[in-house]
């Protein structure tokens, strides 16, 4: 089964490179003890490093820090009792101590590299007057390197990792709350324009009048209007444009009895955002204002929505809090409020009003 990118990196971060590199330190002491296979002190010490080495990479995989310095401190004192019998060929097992301790150390750690490998240099030559240890130290250098390089990947990787699954998290955070704002700007107003449209059927029909199966028959067509929205809200493909919410907005006030000054021309570069404008205001005139009329201004940049009613909707709610992440993410501004004498004005600006 694939897993996905995240497993891949956390399987190059705790994976096989890791184990290569980790066994390939092994070198260093195998080499010493393959010089100094006579003698029965050496060899036993050398597998003795070889163990505490191998423990000290388990530590450092299961972040038991405590357990891995101790080791490294054995190694560390394992390599001072094999120095004056291996002499410079020694150094090697000071190459693997450093390769271990450089990359988990503070920055001020990499100190420990040139301190090392002088000592590979001078030692041999000062205490034993043989030649300097300059392949031994060479080879510290170079594994250094190799090391701290390798160790920098894996954070880079662990980071990626984490910054992934991050992601991921505000990416279904987001989309769960698109979701319920478009739910609810949907539903909000296809149910509100179902309850006013059943409403005025129902007098309708009381009174006699054929118009009732007609109005009857737009509560059906918005029904299934409805169950389209929710679709295509949970689908992430919704089309909302503001001639289309203009002519539902329209049908949607005279069915509440509501006087309506709707522009008939809808031109402009930001019609998706002002649709959603219009189809949440206009859904709080029917449902919260109790106004006898609406007027919706229109113009480049800038969209109104005024009513004559008792200003109900102060309370920001779902819809209108929604309303104003949309307009703060398009760059724009939204104001709601009371207007004098009397009545509600929602405004929402994008650009130079």
């Amino acid at each position: 089964m694939d897993r996905g990118p995240d497993s891949d990196a956390q399987r190059w971060v705790l994976g096989w490179r890791r184990l290569v590199l980790d066994a390939g330190l092994l070198v260093y002491p195998l080499i010493v003890l393959a010089q100094t296979a006579g003698q029965p002190v050496a060899v036993v010490v050398l597998l003795a490093f070889c163990a505490c080495y191998i423990g000290a990479a388990v530590a450092a995989y299961a972040f038991r820090s405590r357990l891995f310095w101790i080791l490294t401190g054995v190694l560390t004192a394992l390599f001072a009792v094999v120095l004056p019998i291996a002499r410079a060929n020694a150094f090697y097992l000071l190459a693997v101590v450093v390769s271990l301790a450089v990359p988990r150390l503070p920055r001020w750690g990499v100190v420990l590299v040139p301190i090392a490998a002088a000592a590979t240099v001078v030692v041999p030559w000062a205490v034993w007057h043989t030649d300097p240890g300059w392949a031994q130290a060479a080879a510290l250098v170079f594994t250094v390197l190799v090391v701290v390089a390798f160790a920098e990947a894996l954070r880079a990787n662990r980071a990626l990792v984490q910054a992934r699954a991050e992601v991921q998290r505000l990416a279904a955070d987001a989309e769960r709350s698109r979701i319920s704002r478009d739910l609810h700007d949907l539903l909000g107003h296809s149910l509100t324009a179902i309850t006013v449209k059943s409403n005025l059927a129902r007098r309708l029909a009381a009174k006699g009048d054929g118009r009732a199966v007609e109005e009857i028959g737009e509560v059906e067509q918005l029904s299934r209007q409805a169950l389209a929205d929710v679709r295509a809200a949970v689908s992430g493909y919704r089309e909302v444009t503001l001639a289309g919410e203009l002519a539902r907005g329209r049908e949607l006030l005279r069915a509440a009895g509501i006087s309506a000054e709707l522009p008939t021309a809808a031109d402009g570069p930001h019609q998706e955002l002002f649709g959603w404008v219009v189809r949440e205001g206009l859904t709080n005139v029917v449902r919260h204002s109790r106004a006898t009329s609406c007027a919706v201004i229109v113009s480049g940049d800038s969209v109104e929505i005024r009513d004559d009613g008792v200003g109900s909707a102060s309370d920001p709610g779902n819809g209108l809090s929604g309303l104003r992440d949309r307009v703060a993410a398009a760059g724009g501004r939204m104001d709601a409020g009371p207007v004098r004498p009397r009545g509600w004005r929602l405004r929402v600006t994008v650009g130079e009003a």
